[in-house]
């Protein structure tokens, strides 16, 4: 004889079971965040790759609700283009809204090589010099991306010198162009050099407590980029988008 079902026990199952799967399935979402977000910012993924919704969640061994999830999320933040009838492509690199990254973050880091000028910095100092060495060590081992990983630490760490580590998170979120940027152009022969030597300047200005050379060194370190970006011709048309008129 089967049992009377109770309705308010299934019911709260029901319910239990639905929250179980919007958590598996946010937590999904996540992951493949995460992963896609990583592979488009390295370079793995290249811009007007196409992202398959179905491709993915057999890479992921999941449903297309949390790739979709996903692909939404990376879309939000510039990195996926997405279109109803024609499919999902990895976004083309914007050079206004990495331009405007670019400016954004050299007046900031001005802000925290000043203030950290003005406290008092000989331990941290000693710290930078540190994270100086693994650049350079990982320079020599062709490692881009721990040179990328320890350049970032870098910069943070004078953030935290200046005592202002909030001042390093405004900058990341305005920063996964000039990551991606980053990643194209550290390849190229003799970059990691003259970050390495640009870096040592603005260590030797920290130093020597010497406001105007530690701002200078850093304006020259992050306005390089504004440099290579001032004509749009000699940017390869299959990576970045002319969009300052849009």
């Amino acid at each position: 004889m089967v049992e009377a079902e109770n309705p308010g026990r299934s019911g709260t199952s029901r319910a239990t079971d639905m929250v179980v799967s919007r958590g598996r399935s946010a937590r999904a979402a996540n992951q493949i965040h995460a992963a896609l977000r990583a592979d488009i910012v390295e370079m793995r993924l290249k811009p007007l790759d196409i992202l398959n919704e179905k491709h993915l969640g057999e890479r992921f061994g999941v449903s297309r609700t949390p790739v979709r999830e996903a692909l939404l999320r990376l879309s939000d933040e510039g990195l996926v283009d997405i279109y109803p009838q024609s499919g999902t492509f990895v976004a083309l690199i914007p050079r206004r809204a990495l331009f405007e990254a670019i400016l954004i973050r050299k007046a900031l880091e001005a802000t925290t090589v000043t203030l950290a000028i003005a406290g008092d910095t000989p331990g941290g100092l000693a710290e930078l010099e540190e994270k100086q060495a693994q650049l350079i060590a990982s320079a020599e081992q062709g490692d881009i991306l721990a040179f990328h990983r320890i350049d970032s630490e870098f910069h943070q760490h004078i953030a935290e010198l200046a005592g202002y580590p909030g001042i390093w998170n405004v900058i990341r979120q305005v920063q996964v162009q000039i990551d991606r940027y980053r990643y194209i152009t550290l390849p190229r022969s003799g970059r990691l050099d003259v970050v390495i030597e640009e870096h040592a300047a603005i260590i030797d200005g920290m130093r020597r407590r010497d406001d105007c050379a530690a701002v200078a060194a850093m304006e020259i370190h992050i306005g390089r980029m504004i440099e290579e970006l001032e004509d749009i011709q000699y940017l390869d048309p299959t990576i970045f988008i002319d969009d300052r008129q849009s």
